[in-house]
């Protein structure tokens, strides 16, 4: 692995927005600090773009869309734009993971491996899907020709968070640019750079001005006016349950807009007595709930465990947390980096007490350490004795906390497994074939891992059932967001016939 970047090498880190492929200040000129969590210092003043900005690139869009500059490309066109924007992110790989290693705390070996590489992936395969979907013909009587046709949605206004900013940013804007819509981009404000370094590199690739614009600011601000404008055609979000539901009402107070969310999640990982392979269940679920600090949507937090098996799979859990312990994210060597800020850092000192105070009993971690001097970080922590009505099994913590539940009856475990307002994602670990089937079956989830968890793929969709969202990211069925499907019913008077 190359030599870790130092702070000596930062990056130019440009805070101001892009609209219609310009960098802007905001209107009103304001700023806000953007702070590094490995240890606290200022990287930078970003733009805190508000409803006049969110008006300056809706209009940049809308008139981007209009002329056709993008969309009236030919499907090649457009592919060969995506292709060379995601050669772009490749060739920037190094300056990307840094700038995000050092805007939201996540360990740079995985900044660049598994972020970069995979919105890089993300957006040539939207590139190569462009030219290869088909419309249809319907199966219609002979005097009529009814052609079915995808046209894209519009003007997009996409909202994504601070956890994974570049590869949810990807995972949006990739399918909608296929697509042929115009982009308003607004990424969280605890970790705003690289989707605006993104927004110049897909200029550089050849992405006409006003079709990719980024408004860096604040959710009630930029965030609000983005929902709510009257000019924005669809809106997609990926962020906390509590924020899509104000998304989802704030598009039906404006234009009644397509709204598309992806929201939390409390995923349950199931492993039977009967589990194929101990070891490699517990390293799957110690490395996947640790994994990005914890702070992953999809990250298996409730891990329900047969009574019968629970002290040797502890036993070995508990060997692996050391592993993870918290070390500066810039050293090449570090597997779990810092929080993103004090504020979350704080939530989830917060949810350990509140686990101690139910009665969850503390086996590993749950306290904020220091590995570097004024960062935010916090040690893997794992409660056992956890029930499923307790507060930690019922609410999503986005940090490094695993929550272990026994059981004895398999039934009764996915019934618990399934009772949450949540269903994003499931697992289950048995080597019982009909039992692996019956189980992934009955859980109410957008994906159900059996033994493995969290493979990923961009060909499968990626999303939940009940307030873990509506819509999917990922695999062609994304398009069906940033789509809309017209009929054509052309009459024919057949001369044949006559």
């Amino acid at each position: 692995m190359p030599e870790t970047p130092t702070p000596a090498v930062t990056p130019a880190l440009d805070g101001r927005a892009v609209i219609d492929g310009r960098r802007v200040e905001a209107a009103d000129g304001r700023t806000f600090d953007c702070l590094s969590p490995i240890d606290g210092r200022l990287l930078t003043t970003v733009a805190r773009g508000g409803p006049a900005d969110i008006d300056a690139a809706v209009a940049a869009a809308r008139r981007a869309f209009e002329d056709r500059r993008w969309c009236g490309q030919a499907p090649a066109a457009r592919k060969r734009v995506l292709i060379r924007l995601a050669e772009r992110l490749l060739a920037h790989a190094d300056e990307l993971a840094l700038t995000e290693t050092l805007d939201m705390g996540k360990p740079i070996r995985y900044a660049k491996s598994v972020d970069v590489h995979s919105a890089a992936n993300c957006i040539r395969w939207y590139g190569e899907a462009v030219d290869k979907i088909y419309d249809e013909i319907a199966p219609t009587p002979r005097t009529a020709l009814a052609l079915i046709t995808r046209e894209p949605v519009g003007v997009v206004g996409i909202i994504v968070p601070w956890n994974y900013p570049l590869l949810m940013a990807a995972w949006k804007i990739a399918p909608a640019l296929a697509a042929g819509n115009s982009v308003v981009l607004k990424p969280s404000e605890k970790s705003p750079l690289t989707a605006l370094r993104l927004a110049e590199l897909a200029l550089e690739a050849g992405l006409p001005p006003g079709v990719l614009n980024v408004v860096p600011g604040y959710g009630p601000e930029a965030g609000s006016a983005l929902a709510l404008h009257m000019d924005v055609d669809a809106i997609a979000f990926t962020g906390s349950t509590r924020v899509g539901k104000q998304i989802h009402v704030m598009a039906g107070q404006s234009n009644l807009k397509r709204a598309w969310t992806e929201l939390g999640g409390k995923s349950p990982n199931i492993v039977c007595a009967d589990c194929p392979d101990l070891d490699r269940a517990v390293e799957a679920a110690v490395s996947s709930i640790f994994f990005n600090q914890g702070e992953s949507c999809n990250a298996p937090s409730r891990l329900f465990v047969e009574a019968s098996i629970k002290e040797a799979f502890l036993e070995k859990a508990l060997a692996l947390v050391p592993r993870y312990q918290p070390a500066n994210p810039l050293e090449p060597q570090t597997i779990m980096g810092a929080i993103v800020d004090r504020i979350q850092l704080d939530t989830v000192l917060r949810y350990i007490e509140q686990g101690q105070a139910e009665g969850a009993r503390l086996l590993a971690g749950g306290q904020a350490v220091e590995p570097v001097p004024g960062g935010c970080y916090v040690q893997p922590t794992v409660f056992d004795g956890v029930t499923n009505t307790m507060t930690i099994a019922r609410e999503e913590i986005f940090g490094p906390v695993l929550s272990v539940i026994t059981f004895t009856d398999l039934a009764d475990a996915v019934r618990q497994a399934n009772d949450s307002i949540y269903g994003l994602q499931a697992a289950v670990w048995t080597r019982d074939l009909n039992k692996a089937h019956a189980v992934a079956r009955a859980l109410r989830a957008g994906t159900v891992h059996v033994n493995q968890s969290d493979e990923d793929d961009i060909t499968v969709p990626f999303g939940g059932f009940r307030q873990s969202g509506i819509g999917r990211d990922k695999s062609l069925h994304a398009l069906d967001k940033y789509t809309e499907l017209k009929t054509t019913w052309i009459r024919i008077d057949d001369p044949l016939s006559a």
